[in-house]
């Protein structure tokens, strides 16, 4: 195939911290062996030899604006990226999140498919207007069923089949190959080796709700192990009342706040259980990671997470710190046996629902992409 033959695809993301990065790469991904050349443009960031190497991509581009350049009209961004569309024959552009999409639509006359990483997006008047305005051209994808619902709900008017439901992934293999193991993972993070652990990864924000997470391990630390630590990475805005509220119900010395952790994701293996309490969760990228490390999971029975755990994990309704609390009892209660067949469900429902194979191929069925291939 010559280059003046080949198909291009535009990815246009908000960015690459947190998990985005990967994002963007699951997305170039699936692009792989179908004759096209994917360009990813980074609407803020500066450029990065290590981002261009971890997003699978074709051609990387940064456009370098920060945060504050891209509110109001976003007239540069705009003008940036309709200069780049010009120079490449894209079929058609997938958008990460709604200020890509806003900004790909009014660069471009490029069909865009506007991946939806939330829950609320289009609960703006605003913004259900602008999506209607494009109809036409824009169809959108939710990381879960909660997330598509969602979208739905607020887009009424709009045939089903141009809303629908796309999982995040995980590369397995890769991710296996970069975890620490248990005594390696504990070591790098200061944790004593012969404490039974509940792990927490995210923001110390609202909508994490380790409010619940506390008071939930403070009902069953009675009845866990002998040196049971609660241990949280990440960082945020409620540190401090978390903080507080450990000290408040007497599990102070059993809680440990790790601040934020680089490439959390390698340390899953220091947990004995993975606890998110998250209100809404559109997915649950660390429910992911948490899998892949064979850690028993709980969570909360709302969101995309139900999605990921149901069947191999343990759910808990939205703030009933009581029945986490049973939750991580019976967790701490497994024997070796038990907690090796959990991994395996666990392992198995990866590989056929959250897998690059398995989401690839759901992908190129779904309606929305067939009917853009055959316009392009």
């Amino acid at each position: 195939m010559t280059r003046s033959t080949e198909r291009h695809v535009l990815q246009f993301c908000h960015g690459y911290d947190g998990p985005f990065l990967d994002c963007a790469r699951q997305y170039a991904s699936l692009f792989a062996g179908k004759g096209y050349r994917v360009t990813t443009v980074f609407l803020t960031g500066a450029a990065d030899p290590d981002v261009v190497a971890d997003c699978g991509s074709d051609e990387v581009l940064f456009l370098g604006y920060s945060s504050s350049a891209i509110r109001g009209l976003k007239l540069g961004a705009i003008r940036d990226l309709r200069r780049i569309a010009a120079t490449r024959p894209f079929a058609f552009c997938i958008a990460h999140r709604f200020k890509p999409v806003y900004i790909a639509m009014l660069a471009t006359s490029l069909p865009i498919i506007g991946v939806h990483h939330h829950i609320g997006d289009y609960q703006r008047r605003t913004r259900k207007l602008f999506a209607h305005l494009f109809k036409k051209r824009l169809s959108l994808l939710g990381v879960s069923d909660a997330v598509r619902d969602n979208l739905r709900e607020h887009l009424p008017k709009w045939p089903a089949e141009r809303i629908q439901t796309l999982y995040n992934r995980v590369d397995i293999e890769q991710l296996q190959g970069s975890q620490f193991s248990a005594e390696d993972a504990r070591a790098e993070l200061g944790l004593s080796a012969d404490a039974w652990i509940v792990g927490n990864v995210g923001r110390l924000h609202p909508d994490k709700d380790q409010a619940t997470l506390l008071r939930g391990f403070a009902a069953a630390l009675p009845q866990l192990p002998a040196n049971s630590q609660l241990v949280i990475l990440g960082e945020g805005r409620l540190e401090r009342s978390l903080k507080d509220l450990a000290l408040e119900l007497g599990i102070g010395g059993n809680v440990l706040f790790m601040g934020q952790v680089p490439e959390a994701r390698r340390y899953f293996k220091a947990f004995d259980v993975f606890a998110l309490s998250s209100d809404h969760e559109p997915f649950g990228m660390v429910l992911l990671e948490a899998m892949v490390a064979g850690v028993p999971l709980v969570a909360t029975s709302c969101g995309g997470a139900k999605e990921v755990v149901e069947g191999v994990g343990l759910l808990f309704p939205l703030g009933d710190a009581q029945s986490l609390a049973q939750g991580l009892v019976h967790l701490a209660g497994l024997d070796p046996a038990q907690r090796q067949a959990c991994a395996d469900r666990m392992l198995s429902r990866l590989r056929e629902r959250f897998s690059d194979h398995a989401v690839r191929d759901v992908f190129w069925r779904l309606p929305l992409v067939t009917d853009l291939i055959q316009q392009a």
